[in-house]
């Protein structure tokens, strides 16, 4: 329970029908005693230029007359606003709540803020971009589709790159995109469409966010899922597959964050996919351990499969000594 007070504003008082019936039955008291006022100083006063304190020099008869007129011009000012206060709606005060001596407080007020796992593209009735007509650039996830579109999807071999023949929006819940890509035999390639999952601007993706993003793509009939992040929590390295559908997790460049100041050069890797590597952990002498290091799956878009790979097929790895579970990098 917090303590209120009345919002007065103008639209309370402009439909306030009250205020008129309280002016109307004051005036039949006030303006007989003005013109008694009046009378008694030989003046032409209106209720707007009657002074607020007697003159000394006035009669006896004037000052009493005067008097009358202000006590009850008050009460008149005080019942108009009585009746706004009534009529007006309230404003609870959220830091002064009324104290509940038989309850213990363990915590002041406070907030939950985050940010959004998905972000959606601004479509039209034909699920097509809207077009802006030049008054403001691209937002971040239509900036993303168009380097998406431009650069591909890179993975630990040059031959397994995804690139697109074609991108187009979708306004699903969390795959806000579908891409399509040849796979199979050169000579005889077969189409194939990946649903696109773009994490937010700033912020991480969770496990539970590409869980649902992979039921979203078996449902749509994709083939796989990319999913387009900056970050992910660590517990969302391990998820890779949902029943048929592989989920690939491209990391984003940093540089992407440039926006509308980023051109579709088409050179850099702006989207890698990474993957988790199968290790065995060894004890060794007293307070060091062992890693072996025995390889990483990678996804084949030709055969839509994923093969593992030697310790061989890792380009690149490196050691947190200071693992805090919080990221994976």
């Amino acid at each position: 329970m917090y303590e209120r007070v009345p919002h007065i504003t103008l639209k309370s008082i402009a439909n306030n029908a009250e205020i008129d019936v309280i002016w109307e039955r004051w005036q039949k008291k006030l303006e007989p005693l003005r013109e008694k006022l009046n009378k008694a100083l030989r003046e032409s006063w209106q209720e707007w230029e009657i002074p607020r304190e007697a003159g000394g020099h006035w009669p006896d008869e004037a000052k009493q007359l005067h008097a009358r007129w202000r006590q009850a011009r008050i009460a008149q000012q005080q019942e108009i606003d009585a009746s706004i206060a009534a009529k007006a709606d309230y404003e609870y005060l959220y830091d002064k709540p009324h104290e509940d001596k038989r309850k213990t407080r363990v915590a002041g007020p406070f907030t939950v803020e985050s940010l959004s796992p998905h972000r959606m593209p601004a479509l039209d009735e034909n699920d097509e971009l809207l077009d802006r007509g030049g008054v403001e650039g691209p937002g971040f996830v239509e900036t993303i589709l168009e380097q998406l579109k431009v650069s591909g999807v890179q993975q630990a071999h040059k031959e397994d790159k995804i690139e697109f023949s074609a991108l187009t929006p979708r306004p699903g819940r969390f795959v806000c995109a579908e891409g399509r890509y040849a796979a199979g035999n050169p000579q005889h390639p077969k189409e194939r469409r990946a649903g696109i999952f773009i994490g937010p601007e700033f912020g991480t993706v969770s496990r539970s966010d590409l869980v649902l993003a992979a039921q979203e793509a078996a449902d749509a009939g994709f083939d796989a899922l990319i999913a387009c992040v900056f970050n992910y929590e660590a517990p969302a390295a391990e998820f890779d597959k949902l029943g048929p559908v592989p989920v690939l997790k491209a990391r984003m460049n940093a540089d992407l964050h440039m926006a509308g100041d980023l051109k579709n050069t088409g050179r850099g890797n702006l989207f890698v996919v990474f993957g988790e590597p199968d290790i065995e952990i060894r004890e060794a002498e007293v307070g060091r351990i062992q890693v072996e290091i025995r390889g990483v799956d990678v996804f084949h878009p030709n055969s839509g499969e994923v093969r593992s790979d030697g310790p061989e097929g890792i380009a690149c790895w490196f050691i947190d000594t200071d693992y805090t579970e919080e990221s994976f990098s």
